[in-house]
């Protein structure tokens, strides 16, 4: 594999999708800073099958309320339904992370027919809606990754609740990424971190800058035995660009410097 030697930062690969607006952080920080950043997911994700979902032997007919933490848990429970032949229920209730999560219902359902509740932005703004109706019970659409805090949430909430694995996040083919001329590489989760090494057993970071956000995608930059260079969300950057450019200021200063 080609390391780049570039002293100065000058291309920075994100372990992510490409932000749908020109107007995003990330492309700010590169005009400013006169840097190149290329977006590369490093993970996918796949739904589980019919056949392997009725081997679960979960009966979604028998819930009557449904907790949905993102948009891809929407997808892929009603997909599963629809490879199943099920009809949702018109009195089911939908529960929602936040209102975006909630809109995002449209697709499947009509809106304004159905009893939708949402949170701000966690799990945990739920509480007071689903303590409403803890008499319902609950399903849950998830990954193969999910967080614990799901677990914590509805063990003391005290409701009944069945999780489903409905999709897996898998390692991505990252073949076309053979030269690996950056100098910066960006992850946001540990699964992006094994997909470099099942892409790239025998990885090197050599002068390569390691970014990682989140407090878990940290751990495991150092489990993986690379070096983590640049970290966020920190007090001074809340945002992994603005992490990025403080980083870039001070390193490409330095350089020039010298």
């Amino acid at each position: 594999m080609k390391i780049a030697t570039t002293l100065k930062i000058k291309k920075i690969l994100v372990s992510q999708p490409a932000p749908e607006s020109d107007k995003s952080p990330f492309h700010e920080m590169a005009e400013k800073n006169n840097v190149k950043i290329e977006f590369r997911p490093f993970i996918k994700v796949e739904g589980v099958s019919a056949k392997e979902f009725r081997g679960y032997r979960i009966d979604i007919l028998e819930h009557t309320a449904i907790i949905f933490t993102s948009k891809k848990a929407i997808d892929h429970f009603f997909r599963i339904c629809e490879e199943m032949r099920i009809t949702v229920p018109d009195l089911m209730k939908y529960f929602c992370v936040s209102e975006s999560v909630a809109f995002y219902l449209q697709k499947y359902i009509v809106y304004r027919k159905r009893k939708i509740f949402y949170g701000k932005s966690t799990l945990a703004d739920l509480e007071e809606s689903v303590l409403k109706h803890k008499d319902e019970k609950f399903l849950v659409p998830i990954s193969d990754n999910n967080s614990t805090d799901i677990n914590r949430s509805f063990d003391k909430w005290k409701i009944k609740y069945t999780k489903a694995v409905l999709y897996r996040t898998v390692s991505d083919d990252l073949s076309d990424l053979a030269a690996f001329d950056f100098d910066v590489i960006v992850f946001y989760s540990p699964a992006e971190i094994k997909s470099l090494f099942d892409n790239f057993p025998d990885f090197k970071q050599n002068d390569i800058k390691i970014a990682s956000f989140g407090v878990t995608t940290a751990k495991a930059v150092t489990e993986a035995g690379l070096r983590l260079d640049i970290q966020a969300p920190l007090p001074e950057f809340p945002s992994m660009a603005s992490a990025l450019e403080g980083y870039v200021k001070e390193h490409n200063k330095s350089v020039k410097s010298k």
